[in-house]
């Protein structure tokens, strides 16, 4: 054996069994060279020797075929027509794993290097410094506009002068969105005008462009932003939709026309499935009155249908007349949210012995119940019922929930103060403005002394 294997490279003496045999795993063949012809004899490998070892071959009865396939690798070393006389060629050999560039570590020089990240560009930051922009929060935010080469602030900065914004008002908008700084002055006129085609002076569009700079700069397709507002419009949104929708839901136009289109089929195919008459109008009247929906999943907005269908029961006209009119405004929920905040409710009702029906009451008439915090809801109830009003009174005048937890104890203790007594006038006036209470309160106020005169007056005199 050592001197068949003699004649060929050092590298080539190294090889062993175990490496032969990582060829084909668990079983192989070697090919003998015998006289120009070609037999195969199949070799099992045992995973592990008994000692824990490496791969070892098992039996030793088979040890010996290893050496004549060793032999048989060897000689595909011979020149081209012996190896083509085994019916192999050179590609063939090159993509053997037992060839030394697979079957050893590549050299150091060959590692892949991280890729070269720019360096900050220290002139910008003394630029925006000058121009009064937070650097430090800027580069919190989003650090790779500090490593661009080429940047457009002083552009922008005077494109937003020229529309009414002060010099403080465009620092603050660089030092929270610093991606402004990327856009061009021709991206930014033309997109200025597709929102001026909603709102009608520069000065609105600044006020929200400072209230929230991502609105405005976000995206970078002014093309999208186009077809979204011709589509919207032609669901029946008016004006003053699309700019509640630019104002507090920038990011519905930010969306692909696909995916807005995707959510309005949603709701038309609900409507449909309930026995509505016209899909487009209830998807109209659902984004009118929850303006968060199109930034929201299918998913989501499904599975609370879903839940709220099985919260409620209710008959498909009712359930459309649901959606269609308040349920929509919280349809945008949590999944999980909502139906914590249902059990909640649920539960807390029960106690006070309340019905099924009042519970479902509840929710119809006032859903917004259900976006309610767990402890909010539960601190408002208590302050309620402390002053003697009932879970009865709050079920068919449920609107009061909706105030505050401080306005709703001012009012409370000020009512206390003029005797005003709930079983006997009613909680309508916890349900009013504030100008309307306090009128209300005063006329109150007025008729008790009134008939407090009245009474002292009807007294018979003292002896």
């Amino acid at each position: 054996m050592s001197n068949f294997t003699s004649s060929f490279p050092p590298q080539r003496q190294k090889l062993n069994v175990s490496a032969l045999c990582c060829i084909s795993g668990p079983s192989l063949s070697t090919t003998h060279a015998v006289r120009g012809t070609r037999r195969h004899t199949p070799i099992k490998i045992c995973s592990s020797d008994s000692d824990g070892g490496g791969d070892t071959v098992q039996p030793p009865s088979l040890k010996m075929a290893v050496v004549l396939g060793v032999r048989a690798f060897f000689s595909l070393r011979r020149p081209a027509p012996l190896q083509h006389s085994f019916g192999l060629i050179k590609g063939q050999l090159r993509s053997m794993c037992l060839s030394e560039r697979l079957c050893s570590a590549p050299p150091n020089g060959d590692k892949l290097l991280p890729p070269k990240v720019n360096p900050e560009n220290e002139s910008l930051m003394e630029t925006l410094s000058l121009m009064g922009v937070d650097v430090k929060m800027a580069r919190q935010r989003q650090p790779g506009v500090f490593r661009k080469v080429f940047t457009n602030e002083q552009g922008v900065a005077e494109f937003l002068k020229g529309k009414g914004a002060s010099r403080k008002i465009i620092a603050s908008i660089i030092s929270r969105y610093p991606r402004a700084i990327t856009r061009s002055i021709a991206h930014l006129e033309q997109r200025w005008q597709l929102w001026r085609n909603i709102f009608q002076t520069d000065a609105e569009i600044v006020a929200i462009i400072e209230r929230s700079p991502e609105s405005f700069f976000r995206s970078s397709d002014n093309k999208n932003l186009e077809e979204n507002i011709s589509f919207l419009t032609s669901l029946g949104l008016k004006t003053k939709d699309l700019h509640r929708l630019l104002s507090s839901a920038p990011r519905t136009f930010s969306n692909s026309l696909e995916l807005n289109r995707q959510m309005v089929e949603f709701l038309e195919d609900i409507c449909a499935e309930l026995g509505g008459e016209d899909p487009q109008q209830f998807a109209q009247d659902v984004i009118s009155r929850n303006i968060y929906i199109l930034i929201q999943s299918i998913k989501r907005v499904k599975t609370n249908i879903d839940n709220l269908r099985a919260f409620l029961k209710l008959s498909n006209s009712e359930f459309l007349a649901l959606l269609q009119g308040p349920g929509a405004e919280i349809l945008d929920l949590s999944n999980e949210y909502m139906k914590n905040n249902f059990n909640t409710l649920r539960q807390r009702m029960v106690s006070l012995s309340c019905q099924e029906e009042d519970i479902k009451k509840l929710i119809i008439s006032f859903p917004m119940v259900l976006y309610m915090g767990q402890s909010t809801l539960s601190l408002k109830l208590d302050c309620l019922l402390k002053e003697g009003i009932t879970m009865k009174q709050i079920v068919e005048k449920p609107r009061v929930l909706d105030f505050s937890t401080q306005n709703i104890t001012g009012r409370l203790e000020e009512l206390k103060r003029v005797g005003y007594d709930f079983q006997k006038n009613g909680i309508n006036i916890l349900d009013s403005s504030q100008k309307r209470f306090v009128t209300k309160i005063e006329k109150f106020a007025a008729s008790m002394q009134v008939m407090k005169k009245k009474k002292k007056l009807a007294a018979p005199p003292d002896n």
